[in-house]
């Protein structure tokens, strides 16, 4: 069983868990699906399954943890919400090919993972009454699924005005777009193979973004080419032509998803990858320099963590031999909540009262600092396009090291740089 599960307050027999989505996603196509408040799951790719459990020592402080395997089929809630639902594999967790449910409870009481309480699902109902009774509807809500992507698409740069003295990341689940439209797709996608197939394997990572109150994230597009060595020509084709027209072939890295909350006007903030593909250099770099500016001043005390930490990453993939880790991205998050400074000789009753407040628009530009510098969060993640000499059956093997993602770190380096020297003027 996985460890996911054996660290939930539940009874010992395993039940089901509710799938909800993953509120701060920002870029990527497949689907990322929050399992609980430290741990998200995603679609197993027998590639980056194979990353995640051979993958060198030192590269693990840079990857998010991984916890194991689950098997996942989609229900319907007590309001006839498709629903995707998370049970644990028979024996270990790494024995990913032999997908057996019997040790789960039934499907009549599914638990759901809320912030208060577990609350028992009653479907007497199978998936497929279901979707053979509800089909005409669903469709209704693909196509509309359909519209929205589009208007997603249209939509390149969503700014939304929350209420700073209410709970901000609570306001997040109602404003992200770009998760929004991963989980319907999930969603829609598994409905339609309902008739063949009712049961996936998916991973357990790490929730990077868990030990932040309102997590601001970004996610860069790294190295200089996109697809993998197993991609048709046509795939091939098209992500050359994507690398071309984008600073990816310039620079090593595109943006390819970004959320920010900015303090100082109460903004929320969503750039998605079809803009970051249109941004020109200078372009990249002005998107760069406001995802670490809080609406009043620009975060220079993230600035020097990012670069201590991709200086780190940049040393490790040097030495790493014959990994090629195309389509992958990186990860920069930080805590867009910040705390008053406080002097050393605060009481505790005064420290207790700051930690309630949240920022002031007239605050000065220094009065606010975060918890801590070290709090910010340099990873990569998606490895589903990942080569590396030690998966032998792979056609083509790569030697020395991966010239295109270390440009893109280097090139990254540079404009941090540029941006901290620029800001001290």
């Amino acid at each position: 069983m996985s460890p996911a599960f054996r660290a939930m307050d539940v009874e010992p027999r395993a039940k089901g868990v509710l799938l909800e989505p993953f509120i701060h996603q920002v870029g990527g196509h497949s689907c990322v699906l929050r399992f609980n408040e430290t741990t998200l799951c995603k679609p197993l790719v027998p590639r980056e399954h194979q990353f995640y459990e051979t993958l060198p020592a030192e590269m693990r402080r840079f990857t998010p943890q991984y916890k194991g395997v689950v098997s996942v089929c989609f229900d319907e809630d007590e309001d006839r919400n498709l629903c995707l639902i998370a049970y644990p594999l028979k024996g270990d967790h790494g024995a990913v090919d032999s997908v057996d449910n019997s040790d789960c409870e039934p499907k009549s009481k599914l638990l759901r993972w809320t912030n208060k309480k577990h609350h028992v699902l009653e479907t007497e109902k199978t998936p497929k009454d279901w979707v053979r009774q509800h089909w005409k509807e669903e469709k209704m809500k693909s196509h509309k699924l359909e519209e929205e992507f589009e208007w997603l698409k249209k939509s390149e740069v969503l700014y939304y005005s929350v209420e700073k003295k209410g709970n901000v990341s609570s306001q997040l689940k109602y404003y992200n777009p770009w998760s929004m439209k991963c989980h319907q797709q999930q969603l829609q996608r598994m409905k339609e193979n309902a008739k063949h197939r009712n049961q996936y394997k998916f991973i357990l990572l790490e929730n990077l973004t868990s030990r932040y109150e309102v997590p601001c994230v970004l996610d860069l597009k790294m190295g200089t080419r996109q697809h993998g060595d197993d991609a048709s020509e046509e795939k091939a084709a098209n992500q050359i032509r994507k690398c071309q027209q984008s600073t990816s072939a310039v620079i090593g890295v595109r943006l390819c998803g970004m959320q920010v909350y900015q303090a100082g006007s109460g903004q929320l903030m969503f750039m998605n990858k079809y803009h970051g593909r249109k941004l020109s250099v200078q372009g990249f770099k002005e998107a760069l320099f406001q995802f670490f500016h809080n609406g009043r001043y620009l975060r220079r005390e993230l600035l020097g963590p990012v670069l201590k930490k991709l200086a780190e990453l940049k040393a490790v993939l040097e030495r790493q031999e014959s990994y090629r880790f195309y389509s992958s991205s990186l990860l920069i998050i930080y805590d867009g909540k910040e705390r008053p400074e406080v002097a050393l000789d605060s009481d505790a009753e005064d420290l207790e009262d700051l930690s309630e407040e949240s920022a002031d628009e007239s605050a000065g530009a220094y009065a606010f600092k975060p918890l801590s510098t070290s709090s910010v969060d340099v990873r990569m993640i998606d490895f589903a396009h990942t080569t590396c000499r030690l998966y032998g059956e792979d056609s083509v093997v790569h030697e020395g090291q991966d010239a295109g993602y270390i440009f893109g770190l280097q090139s990254l380096i540079d404009i941090v740089t540029e941006i901290t020297e620029e800001s001290g003027e």
